[in-house]
């Protein structure tokens, strides 16, 4: 796989679409044994892509793979091992998925290798199950971590599984937050890795130590925690900016979609309220200290980051958005994805790349239109995927469209 990676990588930049000035999106996507897909290729512009077909056919595989174009685990959180295609023509003794891409941002096209890493098996952190290693290479030359595609790229994704994104439990919110911060501060990704890693080692540490009722390494325990207290300090004033910026952004817009409001509840937060950012740090180690008996028993961490939560209202309506309507409570998400985009526009000096899965389902024919258009304008690629290629007519001039049919493509046939 890692062969496959590199050549694709390396090669990406041959024969691209010429693409539309100044926009920002995927001039080449190539698959291999990815989900459904033996072997794809597509060649595009960087206009809207709109990907029809059956439930099943593969058009979320195909917006899952340019989501790896990002630091992270995808659209669809899921295991690496769980993405390498199966079935009966599968063949055998092949290591893994490999997704390789040129991009184009306003800096220069960029060329993006990823995929699966079967061959660093015994070689990855405890707790990583079999074949979880993702490799990266950017324009050939292998990178460490994910975090520099953050650097050269941003991708926000809105999926049907986020439709219940506000009435079930932080955790959704917490993964879209963190998303929306990688676009505005790419560093922000390494700091949530390093918080969560040292958080499960002290959790395992902590374990051991009641499981045994041995004391252990007091100093690494110490040490453990400061890393939690340092790092989690930090995730949280991203976040917390990251949440300011975009509730003056969307406070100030106006449209078809309704005003979203969003804040940030948290411990750790409220101590950055109250005092500078090393304080909370010191207030933060003395509580990881006092509540190592009770965190032990649970098997986690009581206060930090992890337990945070986005809360998001609909401002003209002046009611959480729990309690709206399902077509209101996408119509938000899509709200706050358009103002996201706009700040990282702003911030960054481009916008990030849309992966709208099955958007145009809760949409009324006056919103679907007044999308179509916001899309057209945002300067950036979107890739929209639905099972009836008429709720996408508005945009027949503008986009590519392609209909998949169990992990082949083809031209759409009007």
């Amino acid at each position: 796989m890692l062969t496959s990676v590199q050549d694709e990588s390396r090669g990406a930049g041959d024969g691209v679409a010429l693409s539309r000035r100044g926009r920002v999106g995927v001039t080449r996507l190539v698959l291999t044994d990815f989900r459904n897909y033996r072997s794809a290729r597509l060649d595009l512009d960087t206009g809207p892509v709109v990907l029809t077909g059956p439930n099943g056919a593969g058009k979320t595989n195909l917006l899952e793979a340019v989501s790896f174009l990002s630091p992270g685990r995808g659209l669809r959180n899921t295991r690496l091992g769980d993405i390498d295609r199966r079935g009966p023509d599968a063949e055998p003794g092949v290591s893994g998925w490999a997704v390789a891409a040129t991009v184009e941002t306003r800096r220069g096209p960029v060329r993006i290798g990823t995929g699966r890493d079967e061959t660093a098996i015994g070689l990855q952190p405890p707790g990583l199950s079999r074949g979880e290693r993702r490799v990266v290479r950017i324009d050939g030359e292998s990178v460490r971590g994910q975090a520099a595609l953050g650097e050269r790229l941003g991708i926000v994704w809105l999926t049907p599984q986020m439709d219940r994104l506000f009435v079930e439990g932080p955790g959704g919110r917490r993964r879209l937050l963190d998303r929306l911060v990688f676009g505005l501060d790419p560093a922000h990704a390494g700091r949530v890795a390093a918080y969560e890693q040292a958080l499960r080692e002290r959790s395992r540490l902590l374990h051991d130590r009641l499981s045994t009722n041995r004391p252990g390494d007091p100093g690494w325990l110490v040490a453990l925690e400061d890393i939690i207290a340092e790092q989690g300090v930090a995730v949280a004033a991203g976040r917390r900016d990251a949440v300011e910026r975009l509730d003056r952004v969307c406070a100030e817009a106006d449209g078809p979609f309704p005003r979203a409001r969003l804040s940030l509840t948290g411990t750790v937060e409220t101590w950055l309220d109250e005092m500078p950012a090393l304080a909370a740090e010191e207030r933060f180690k003395r509580a990881l200290a006092d509540s190592r008996p009770a965190d032990a028993a649970a098997g986690g961490g009581a206060i930090g980051p992890h337990r945070s939560d986005l809360a998001v209202s609909h401002a003209a309506k002046a009611i959480a958005a729990e309690h709206a309507s399902t077509g209101e409570q996408k119509a938000l998400l899509i709200s706050i994805l358009i103002a996201h985009t706009r700040l990282q526009r702003t911030i960054r000096g481009e916008p990030p790349i849309l992966l709208l899965d099955e958007v145009a389902a809760h949409l009324d024919a006056f919103r679907r239109a007044a999308l179509f258009e916001i899309l057209l304008d945002l300067e950036s690629q979107a890739w929209l995927t639905g099972t009836d290629a008429a709720l996408f007519m508005p945009l027949r001039h503008s986009a590519r469209f392609l209909s998949v049919g169990d992990g082949t493509l083809s031209e759409t046939r009007f």
